[in-house]
């Protein structure tokens, strides 16, 4: 479940503050005018409001202030577009379309643009029944961008006066997502838990995991001003620390189950993980309430009982009964968790003393870390060709949106033609997958919310009453909008109808009824046109699997330089672990999305799951081989360990350029980049991750952390054997069906 579903944290989070100044914004400036002017006026100055808080999101004060700013600029060029020429019908029907197309073409500019689509869309929807005179049509453009401008000044400045507190709520929202990663990895110890579900739910929760991580990392590494910016920076640091640590706690946790899976000794390691992700949370919550965090969990008991347990176990071993291996194994995945408490309690400290930021970032960069939003015209004009999925998109939703149009001029009834295109353009999204989740949002929502307005317009009469009634709805419909939808369409169909009763109370009796009649065809239109030229996931798979094996090449040549000790700082590792998981994060993403479109389209599912599980023990390995290092850093070989670990970056590379060879896109190596060369011989692959271990030094095999290496190294060999071998199945499946 959703953090912000539970009441105790919904109260304290980002998405209740944004619904409680959204709506006191939009509902105050609304009732505001009403009380100065007439209805159509005060709806125009709504309207404007109401679109402005739509790009009313946390993020960087100036980023907001431009997103506001062009979002209040470009709606009143399209409301006053619409209303000039609503007098001729079929002349306002071909601005319709065509602001339709170039709306949605705004989305190759990426999810940060979606608001701002929407508000356009929407302005243009709300508008086309404005048939007024001209010098009207500028009037009322001029209420909409005062209306806008307005809400834009109010938002700024409580924005300003909250931008630490909207901080701490997107640093909380990531720790509590961390929290419920470690949840997901306490179930690995339970042998009921299927260990392929297991790690496909985990995969999954990295695409949530890595946007909050972004999303904090975009506020809290900027406008560091204060002490208290530079507590959230080293809480930010000491999360991205912990979350290093807890990827690499991956173990072979069939060997655990096939040797351990009956005793007790696993029950602990759950119940051990499961705390630790309950003492993240009471971080998590001590961020939102702005207070220092003070441990309060106590693993004394699970740890005595594990200690117990191995002790025990080990001399099952000695007698031959268990392996040396499986100890082994047993051991090191207890002192990983041991040193994820130990990063805990360093995360609870980072929370209690406020310090400058500049020690614990001194001149770095952190640009590569932040998101950049750049929006060239280049980028447009380079999409609007017929390949493009967006330029597909944009003319989906305009051919869509003439038919809504011409549906609502043909029906006997008095139909409101907006709400029908309105229900077009909330629905139709540019892949299947979240149309279709919206297609029923809405159509659920606009039901329980017409009926719910109905049961108020029964039971309520007070003015005040219903004045309460709009203001939750008001809050409820910006607050659920990325956490659950539905309650989002049930909130926003109460606020409409319920603000129309308010201002027009006469009039209105059967607006219900024909909301509901409205929203059935709007949805059942944009249910037709989710299959006109669609852009189906399995296309768009080679480019992903491209750039996750592209990535992965660069994350492990940043792992080897760290590593062998080339640099001075991870510097450049955090940049390409960052990109790695990045570009794995958007081949889950997709295949999630493919896996909710039609079954005829799916291409390759298994395949694809066991290349992202085998890419994330990747990323897992190398975690664990940075973490090794440092905790037996004492009495280090440097020479054997480099050469092993060179060793290891040159079949890596091998297997890598074999794997995009697959993808008919293998790279020429750069003159810096060593690669092994390609054998055609699968035995080359087992010789090579042996390696030519000729004579090593008794020092280097007293070295504690010599033997985990080997089986570190050896471990991440086979992850990258295997993803080649699904790469080249991804491939031949992908290939069969363009032939097919």
């Amino acid at each position: 479940m959703h953090y912000a579903l539970d009441i105790r944290t919904f109260l304290f989070s980002h998405y209740f503050y944004t619904g409680v100044r959204i709506a006191t914004g939009v509902v105050g400036m609304t009732m505001l005018v009403f009380n100065m002017a007439d209805m159509q006026t005060t709806m125009t100055v709504f309207l404007g409001a109401l679109c402005t808080s739509l790009m009313d999101l946390p993020s960087p004060l100036r980023h907001k202030f431009n997103e506001m700013l062009a979002g209040v600029l470009l709606c009143t060029i399209v409301m006053l577009v619409i209303s000039l020429c609503a007098p001729v019908v079929w002349l306002v029907s071909v601005m319709m379309v065509l602001v339709s197309f170039l709306a949605s073409m705004m989305m190759i500019y990426g999810k940060k643009t979606q608001p701002l689509q929407f508000a356009a869309l929407m302005v243009m929807t709300l508008s086309m029944e404005n048939n007024v005179p001209v010098e009207d049509a500028f009037l009322h453009a001029g209420f909409f961008l005062g209306g806008g401008l307005g809400y834009l000044t109010y938002s700024m400045t409580i924005s300003w006066f909250m931008r630490r507190r909207v901080k701490q709520q997107v640093l909380a929202e990531a720790l509590f997502e961390l929290a419920r990663y470690l949840r997901i990895k306490a179930d690995f110890y339970d042998v009921r838990s299927d260990l392929g579900t297991q790690f496909n739910t985990l995969v999954r929760h990295q695409i949530v995991l890595a946007d909050k991580l972004q999303a904090s990392r975009d506020l809290v590494f900027r406008d560091m001003r204060t002490k208290q910016d530079g507590l959230l920076v080293h809480v930010q640091l000491s999360m991205l620390e912990l979350y290093e640590q807890v990827l690499s706690t991956h173990a072979d946790y069939a060997l655990l189950r096939s040797h351990f899976g009956d005793a007790d000794v696993m029950v602990f390691l759950r119940d051990l993980a499961n705390k630790t992700a309950e003492d993240i949370e009471s971080i998590a919550y001590a961020v939102t309430r702005k207070r220092a965090s003070m441990p309060t969990v106590n693993y004394k008991a699970e740890m005595r009982a594990i200690q117990y347990e191995l002790q025990q176990l080990q001399q099952d071993a000695l007698a031959g009964k268990i392996p040396d291996d499986a100890i082994t194994i047993l051991r090191v995945t207890y002192n990983k968790i041991k040193d994820i408490i130990e990063l805990i309690a360093q995360l609870h400290l980072a929370t209690q003393q406020p310090i400058d930021a500049i020690p614990i970032l001194p001149g770095a960069d952190m640009t590569p870390f932040l998101t950049q939003q750049k929006y060239k015209a280049s980028l447009l004009l380079a999409n609007l060709r017929w390949q493009s999925p967006i330029f597909r998109f944009a003319i989906r939703v305009a051919l869509a949106v003439s038919t809504g149009l011409w549906m609502a001029g043909q029906l006997p009834y008095m139909s409101h033609g907006y709400w029908i295109v309105l229900t077009i353009v909330i629905i139709l999204k540019p892949n299947y997958s979240s149309t279709k989740q919206r297609l029923m949002d809405r159509l659920i929502g606009t039901i329980i919310g017409c009926l719910l307005t109905a049961l108020i317009l029964h039971f309520v009469h007070d003015q005040i009453g219903l004045l309460a009634a709009l203001f939750v709805a008001s809050v409820a419909a910006p607050a659920f909008t990325y956490v659950k939808y539905r309650y989002t369409a049930i909130a926003a169909s109460v606020q409409i109808l319920m603000l129309l009763n308010l201002l027009v109370p006469a009039g209105h009796e059967g607006v219900v009824g024909e909301r509901l009649i409205d929203t059935f065809i709007g949805v059942a239109i944009a249910t037709v046109f989710s299959f006109v030229l669609p852009s189906w996931e399995y296309r768009d798979l080679p480019r992903l699997l491209k750039n996750v094996l592209h990535a992965s090449h660069r994350y492990i040549k940043a792992s080897r330089d760290l590593l062998e000790g080339k640099v001075g700082d991870d510097f450049f590792y955090r940049v390409c672990r960052k990109g790695f998981m990045d570009s794995l994060s958007a081949l889950i993403s997709a295949q999630v999305r493919m896996m909710d479109e039609p079954i005829s389209k799916q291409r390759a599912v298994q395949e694809i799951n066991r290349f992202v599980v085998q890419n994330y023990l990747v990323a897992a390995h190398i975690a664990a081989l940075r973490i090794l290092l440092r905790r037996h850093a004492a009495g280090l070989p440097r020479e054997p360990v480099n050469q092993l670990i060179e060793q290891t970056y040159q079949n890596a590379t091998a297997h890598l350029l074999k794997a995009q060879g697959a993808l008919n896109a293998a790279p020429v190596p750069s003159a810096n980049t060593p690669a092994a060369p390609v054998s055609n011989n699968p035995l080359d692959d087992t010789i090579a991750a042996e390696g030519v271990e000729t004579e090593i030094a008794p020092d280097t095999i007293a070295w504690a952390g010599w033997h985990t290496l080997q089986r570190r190294s050896a471990l991440l060999d086979q992850d990258l054997q295997a993803i080649v071998a699904q790469t080249a199945s991804i491939e031949a499946i992908l290939r069969q069906s363009e032939l097919a």
